[in-house]
């Protein structure tokens, strides 16, 4: 798996367990891994109160809760992949990333038009 893949992922899964034990109210948080020729898929699912249910917790301002969801969202765009984070059915939290090991993101872009044809 090509190293800034390997980075997003675990900083996605590292960013949604701690929004678990901050916001959700879980006991339980469960990360999934798949592995594919062209991906892998990053889901984390904890069995929290999801935002709009009954005794979640205070969730901070944007200003004061770090990266978060759109952060998460970032370094999945940043290498070309997506991001979904919601309520799942029948209650808790889910993150799922999609992140492609071919790269095409801007950064892998960005190393590609380095002048002298470099990487």
């Amino acid at each position: 798996m090509p190293a800034e893949v390997d980075v997003a992922a675990y900083r996605i899964v590292q960013e949604a367990l701690t929004n678990s034990a901050r916001h959700a109210l879980c006991s339980t948080a469960t990360v999934s891994v798949r592995y594919a020729d062209d991906d892998v898929v990053v889901q984390v699912d904890d069995d929290g109160a999801d935002a709009a249910g009954p005794g979640h917790a205070t969730l901070p301002s944007a200003k004061s809760c770090g990266n978060g969801i759109a952060g998460m969202t970032e370094r999945a765009q940043a290498l070309g992949g997506s991001l979904a984070a919601g309520p799942r059915p029948g209650g808790g939290f889910r993150v799922r990333a999609r992140l492609p090991l071919a790269g095409g993101g801007r950064e892998a872009r960005g190393r590609e038009q380095q002048p002298g044809g470099g990487q």
